[in-house]
């Protein structure tokens, strides 16, 4: 009893004490700089920004060969060995196919250095030369990463693909780069092989498979990995290593609007970024084990898989359809990659927490009974506690809801996860809260873009605010500019509002053969500090926190003029428990919303028409938006409830999942037209 009582009194004295205390926490403060005027904050502990953690280390090349030498014996890579591969044909005729997959077998960092050594050897031999480019084409595996570090040490610039890219895309990437070398799996190597008429530079193509059609075409010749590994080692050559201003990566961006663009990145942008989130993740270091299972292809999971090596950490890999037990491709009763693996640090984007959440929340809804309303309690509580109320679930009441409920919500990620990162686009309140409570792990939410290798700001672990994305980065200054179109200035009170422009080393260069767009987009001040508008709109809250509010290109002027933001809407309206997807669409001739929606539900098709289904979901994103405080000309006034899955493979959505707008638009037009008449 005396244990209990005590366990109830500290939360509340501790808790006294903080409101005692009104001081607010300065995590970003005003900097002076050049360039345009604005308002703009660095992070408080940093009176400049970073450009590297490391002494002596100015390349990714450089940091990866330190890594290796300090920690050799120790695992590095994991990949899962295959037992069985099987396809599953449903009542209705349609075939899955599912995997049942072992332990991870590892690499230490001693045997990836030699790995990485070899296959750079072997690119020579194959007649790679130093000034062309390498184009890696495939899903995140442990080759990927390998044949990236290969590349950095003979100073050979990567261009990264996205492997969901389309043949268009896909050959416009290729082509525009003047590609010589592409390494890829088996299934990209098919995709290449239809487009072969079309590719101008490509004469050698590595696969990173064994089984692959090697008379494929003759266009090329074809190689696989472990034969390349073989040629270079019976043949070593030496590194030809980088500088900090050599490009590192040519990173292609998932084209959300129109034909990519690529971006490129010299080793001192990623470097500056790798260095800047080391010092924010808290503890980050050798007993670390992270679950890599994002796209390389993209400037988050390539900064992440950098970092994580220079401390001394682990690197598993998964896939995002073999994540959980429950994944689609994860046989029943086999487990999935975080259940072997039980990772501490994970990265992920707003759309898979967005599912780990309705995951767990369909679980509990469908148990119901005595479990579902213990569950909601326990959410409840916890929640009060978070928001800062005394009488929520402290002390000992935390540790035992941890320990009936939490435990094995936790267990779905392998319960050791300790940290996440979300980045790629706007992370919902309601998830964050959810994945908090639930999954008992600080999220550090970023913002960042490509364009500024992901870096720009990060929420603190002690910052347990929502709807903000942090303090600008220890690379980063983080400026807003007035944007009197929109009606965002620096004056605006109580906030300063404006377009973010971000400056400092992880600027990257520009957009390949792309002058125009680069000069419109890219600023060089006159103290020589490179600065980049994103075409987002925010606010600096008093601590120096950014929070995102608006985009510049999502905004549509309606009929009678009032102007609606298409993100920020569909943002609100997305945690809505019908919404799998969602796509406002507002036309300038006419006076209100309307929206495309994928749902999720076992009979997709005959639901979606049903009168009284699309009254209920409509009816739902009315409350959500009006609890949302959306204006009524935001909400959409009718929705096409839609069976299809939105997929990256559909062309839909980017292999981040962010909608692309125009691709939607188009498949869907007919559907537009009817909402409107």
């Amino acid at each position: 009893m005396t244990g209990y009582i005590v366990g109830a009194l500290v939360p509340i004295v501790f808790t006294l004490l903080l409101r005692s205390s009104k001081k607010v926490k300065k995590r970003g403060v005003p900097v002076d700089v050049g360039g345009e005027p604005g308002y703009t904050i660095r992070n408080s502990r940093f009176p400049s920004p970073v450009e590297t953690s490391w002494e002596g280390i100015s390349t990714l090349a450089e940091l990866f060969e330190q890594a290796c030498k300090q920690h050799a014996d120790k695992p590095l890579l994991g990949t899962r060995k295959m037992i069985l591969r099987e396809v599953e044909v449903t009542e209705d005729g349609r075939s899955f196919e599912k995997v049942h997959l072992g332990d991870y077998e590892w690499l230490t960092y001693g045997k990836t250095f030699e790995t990485v050594c070899d296959f750079a050897s072997g690119l020579v031999q194959l007649g790679h030369k130093r000034e062309e480019r390498v184009a890696i084409f495939a899903d995140t595996r442990e080759e990927w990463f390998i044949a990236l570090q290969s590349c950095f040490r003979l100073n050979v610039t990567v261009v990264t693909i996205y492997a969901s890219l389309g043949e268009e895309a896909l050959c416009h990437s290729l082509n525009e780069t003047e590609v010589t070398t592409v390494i890829c799996g088996n299934k990209e190597l098919k995709k290449l092989v239809n487009i072969s008429g079309q590719l101008d530079t490509v004469t050698r193509v590595i696969c990173m498979d064994d089984e692959f059609a090697s008379s494929a075409t003759s266009r090329w010749t074809i190689s696989s990995f472990a034969d390349v590994k073989s040629v270079g080692r019976a043949s070593p050559l030496d590194a030809d290593l980088p500088l900090s201003a050599d490009v590192a990566v040519i990173m292609y961006t998932s084209g959300s609007t129109g034909l990519p663009k690529g971006v490129m990145m010299t080793h001192g942008n990623v470097l500056a970024t790798v260095s800047a989130v080391m010092t924010i993740v808290p503890g980050l270091g050798s007993k670390d084990v992270y679950l890599a299972y994002l796209p390389l292809a993209h400037i988050l999971e390539l900064a992440a898989e950098n970092l994580i090596p220079a401390v001394g950490g682990i690197i598993g890999y998964g896939t995002p359809l073999t994540l959980t037990d429950t994944s689609n491709k994860i046989k029943r009763g086999t487990k999935g990659d975080a259940t072997v693996l039980s990772p501490t640090v994970m990265a992920a984007v707003p759309a898979i927490l967005d599912r780990v959440r309705d995951g767990v929340r369909k679980k509990v809804d469908a148990k119901g009974g005595l479990a579902k309303k213990l569950f909601d309690l326990a959410y409840s509580r916890r929640l009060s506690a978070i928001n800062g109320s005394w009488f929520g679930a402290w002390g000992l009441e935390k540790f035992l809801w941890d320990f009936l409920v939490f435990k094995k919500v936790r267990a779905v990620l392998g319960g050791r996860i300790r940290f996440l990162l979300s980045g790629g686009a706007p992370l919902s309140a309601d998830t964050q809260r959810f994945i908090n409570i639930c999954l008992g792990a600080p999220i550090g939410q970023g913002y960042g873009l490509t364009e500024t290798c992901a870096g720009a700001t990060f929420s603190e672990v002690d910052d347990t605010s929502i709807g903000r994305v942090g303090s600008p980065l220890p690379c980063s200054f983080v400026k807003l500019v007035d944007w009197p179109e929109g009606g965002y200035l620096i004056s605006d009170s109580p906030m300063p509002r404006g377009e973010i422009v971000v400056g400092g080393p992880s600027v990257t260069l520009g957009y390949f053969k792309n002058e125009e767009k680069t000069k419109e987009v890219y600023k060089v001040d006159e103290r020589g500090m490179r600065w980049f508008y994103t075409g987002d709109v925010g606010q600096f809250h008093a601590d120096g926190c950014l929070e995102i509010i608006d985009r510049k290109k999502d905004i549509v002027k309606l009929q009678h003029g009032e102007y609606v933001s298409l993100g920020k809407v569909e943002a609100a309206l997305s945690i809505s428990p019908y919404v799998d997807n969602i796509m406002l669409h507002a036309d300038p001739f006419h006076s209100y919303c309307v929206a495309l929606q994928g749902v999720a539900f076992t009979d997709f098709a005959e639901l979606c028409e049903k009168e009284e289904t699309i009254k209920e979901v409509l009816s739902s994103l009315v409350q959500i938006g009006k609890k949302a405080r959306l204006e009524k000309f935001e909400i959409p006034a009718k929705i096409k409830l839609l069976s299809t899955p939105w997929t990256p493979e559909s062309g839909l959505v980017t292999a981040a999942l962010k909608i692309k707008r125009e691709a939607i638009r188009k498949a869907f037009s007919e559907d537009l037209a009817k909402l409107y008449t």
